[in-house]
């Protein structure tokens, strides 16, 4: 049926497919590289620990019938494999019932890992991959034109991420709707890029207009996507191009891009798809059914979104079918971060040198310029970003990770930039303490060769040791 399909989407369609699949390969890479310490048989927050108190329809996950940690490694990487071979393009090869079964896996094998993640997994674009890896899975491939009602629901997708965070910021901080956020954000946001430092020293009348313009692209624009071409299209680009500026402007794991890949389908170019067949009645009935039920499952995400009190992040399905998002409805005003310093000493006094752990993204040595890391999530430095605005969101696994640092784990090290300390030689004692942070000015940077200044503000944990029976057992 021609009212079934859309040809003039296929590129779009494509892109979409391809981007989404090399999405999936990182957030895959990250989980098989980082896993171990976090949630691993010895890690701070367990798998096996998570599963044994809670019920299957709160964390539906193939871990739940048993873990290892070689068996999550495996499942980690099968997952990298499989993605890689989607955005190579393989799904093409194969006919359109195998095609979605293909992208069936990657979706399914995430969403075990992301249910019994717990605080490491917390972020809104954990579910936006799932929810749109979902969507993938109706694309069908290059035997069918895209299905309208798919990509119906990719832009209603893209919809409630760009309306729900534009409405969050208006109910929150006053400072959205005075236009000042921008003044702070670029300085307090969780992890800084290479290139925050200088959107951060912009003219403050600049910093107007980004605000203004975030809030027209994530109020008005959205609106757009549901009206004619071309204006859908013309809304679909500058929505990439806010999600581009923020890409330069800092580290916000695959949240950007996803965003961007489902813009991309709302890109009409006509004249540019191949010839493909009919649709076969069962891809019709399979497409317009599942349709229907994601429709249903919108129902609490859409009342969330227009409520007062709105929440940002939230899951309504434990599937992760149907979600709402949002971020940043308040902004910090002073950059807070808390350092871990370790010693070798027996006893600590007031001369003992302490030496400071590096984390890879999260600022540490005010010499130490950003670095950008997106799409890949490097999830330590981030809950450690949330430590520093309150010891309440690190109390489950920030005394494990103390831990760990006093015995050189090596799972734990390996998430470090560097550790003070080498092999076979922990240190004796580990403390932690909360700096105030600011970016330098211009001439600060001449001078200095720092991008940060910081100035300690109290200490988060004292000189902390390891029982004698720990000691002796390591």
């Amino acid at each position: 049926m021609e009212w079934f399909v859309a040809p003039d989407y296929w590129i779009g369609r494509l892109v979409f497919q391809r981007g989404l699949a090399v999405l999936y390969v990182v957030a895959f890479l990250g989980a098989a590289l980082q896993f171990r310490a976090l949630i691993g048989e010895h890690g701070m927050l367990p798998v096996p620990r998570y599963v044994r108190r809670v019920r299957f329809r709160d964390a539906p996950s193939v871990f739940r019938l048993a873990y290892s940690d070689r068996f999550f490694a495996a499942w980690a990487w099968t997952g990298c494999g499989v993605s890689a071979a989607l955005a190579a393009g393989v799904d093409g090869y194969l006919p359109l019932w195998a095609a979605m079964a293909l992208w069936l896996v990657p979706w399914a094998m995430y969403l075990s890992i992301v249910t019994v993640g717990q605080t490491w997994y917390a972020f809104g674009w954990e579910s936006l991959l799932l929810e749109a890896g979902f969507l993938a899975v109706l694309l069908g491939n290059d035997e069918v034109a895209p299905p309208v009602a798919v990509l119906f629901l990719l832009r209603w997708l893209l919809f409630r991420v760009e309306f729900g965070a534009g409405l969050i910021k208006m109910r929150g901080d006053p400072c959205w709707r005075r236009l000042t956020c921008l003044d702070h954000h670029h300085e307090t946001q969780p992890m800084p890029g290479p290139l925050s430092w200088f959107f951060h020293h912009l003219p403050k009348p600049l910093h107007r207009v980004e605000t203004a313009a975030n809030h027209v692209t994530q109020l008005v624009v959205p609106f757009l996507l549901f009206t004619p071409q071309p204006l859908a299209t013309g809304a679909a680009c500058l929505m990439i191009a806010t999600q581009l500026w923020l890409v330069l402007s800092g580290n916000f794991s695959w949240l950007n891009w996803t965003t961007i890949a489902l813009a991309v389908t709302a890109v009409c170019t006509p004249g540019t798809a191949p010839r493909t067949a009919a649709p076969p009645l069962w891809y019709e009935v399979v497409v317009l059914a599942v349709c229907a039920v994601l429709l249903a499952l919108s129902v609490r995400p859409v009342r969330n979104m227009l409520s007062r009190r709105q929440v940002m992040n939230r899951s309504f399905d434990p599937f992760r079918l149907v979600n709402s998002y949002g971020a940043f409805g308040s902004v910090s005003r002073v950059r807070h971060e808390v350092v871990i310093e370790g010693t070798s000493d027996e006893v600590p006094h007031a001369d003992t040198g302490w030496r400071e752990y590096e984390f890879r993204g999260k600022p540490g040595d005010p010499r130490h310029w950003p670095r950008q890391f997106a799409p890949y999530h490097l999830r330590l430095d981030w809950l450690m970003w949330f430590a520093a605005l309150s010891p309440a969101y690190a109390e489950q696994w920030f005394g494990g990770l103390v831990e760990r640092l006093l015995t050189n784990d090596r799972d734990t090290l390996r998430l470090l930039r560097r550790s003070p300390f080498p092999a076979g030689c922990p240190p004796r004692f580990v403390r932690a303490r909360l700096f105030r942070y600011r970016y330098t000015t211009w001439r600060e940077l001449r001078e200095t060769g720092a991008c940060w200044h910081r100035t300690p503000v109290r200490d988060v944990l004292p000189p902390t040791r390891l029982a004698p029976a720990a000691r002796r057992a390591r």
